[in-house]
Formats: C-alpha cells, structure tokens, sequence
C-alpha cells in the first residue's frame, strides 16, 4: 500500500482548509448553505422505534457512517458515545493500492433529544476543502431518518487538478453513506 496523502505534518499542526466550522450546521433541521457554495443535503428513512434511534445515534456518532461506507479511522474513535468538536483524525480511503489519508476535524456536534450527529471540516492535506455533518433525527411518530450535508470546493495544490475525479467519488460514497444506517 502507497499512502498518497504523507503524514509529514501532524494533525496538530494542521489548519482547516475551508472558511469556518460548523457551516453545515448539524443542530439544525433548517439548512441556508450560503450562495454560490457547492453544497449537498439528502436525508433518508432509516426506520422506525427507539432500538432503530439508539443505533443509529451510536453509529452516526462513532464514525460507523464512514466506516460501513469502506474508510478507516485512525486514530480509532473513542468508545463512548459523544465525538467532541476539535478531535482531529485521519479517515483513509483506498482506491486500488493507494490509500488515501484525509486529516479532518470535528468542527460541531450535536447530542438533543431527537437528534444526534456531528460535523467535521477538512484540514490542510485533504483532497477537498469543504465540510461534511452526519445527523440522525426522529419525528414525534418515532420515524428515524438520516440526514447527509456537505460543501465541497477544490482542494488545494495537486488535488485541484484532481477535483473532477474527486466529485465522481464522493457522489459513490454519497449513495454509501446513505445505506450505512439502513437495518
């Protein structure tokens, strides 16, 4: 395996590549992305009850979105149930013999009642510039549903010319990260 992302700097010392944290604002049930954003939400019925609630809430927030969707993350997340904004990992993604470390950071979480999930932005290094929230909410009737949200933009040095390539992935891992929670 060929890492195409080197890990010369460490995550600590990364800056987010994108304007501010928490532009996908996963508190909200109401999303205004700003204007001329490259942007993306869908949400998708996962099913229905409190034993379908408690595990997509503990999946969504324990990175399984992604990693049912084929990525590792290191380092591994911890056990408990609530990501905190900061945290800072590697998520890679393989593709052939390359394995492709994207360094992100949580940049806002949400833990209510009826909605639990999390935001991370990309860091300096990543592929893309933008930010992506995983959220799971239910509706008074108990129904649970998934909500997916990005802004995407190139990103910086080699991988702008790359950018094209890029969009016609993450639209597969899109249609992943949408069946992940499915029972």
């Amino acid at each position: 395996m060929h890492d195409v992302t080197p890990r010369a700097m460490p995550l600590s010392e990364r800056a987010l590549s994108y304007g501010r944290g928490g532009e996908t604002h996963p508190e909200s049930d109401l999303w205004s992305p700003r204007a001329g954003d490259r942007h993306y939400e869908r949400t998708v019925r996962i099913g229905v009850g409190e034993e379908c609630w408690r595990a997509a809430s503990t999946a969504v927030t324990s990175w399984e979105v992604k990693t049912r969707s084929g990525f590792e993350v290191e380092p591994a997340p911890p056990t408990g149930p609530r990501l905190g904004i900061g945290e800072r990992y590697w998520l890679i993604a393989r593709a052939g013999p390359l394995r492709i470390r994207e360094p992100v950071q949580v940049t806002a979480t949400v833990y209510e009642q009826n909605r639990h999930g999390f935001a991370y932005g990309t860091l300096d290094g990543h592929p893309v510039a933008g930010e992506e929230a995983f959220i799971v909410h239910r509706t008074p009737d108990g129904t649970v549903l998934f909500t997916l949200r990005s802004v995407t933009e190139p990103g910086s040095g080699p991988w702008r010319a790359a950018f094209p390539a890029i969009l016609v992935a993450q639209r597969m891992y899109r249609r992943r990260y949408l069946r992940a929670l499915a029972p």
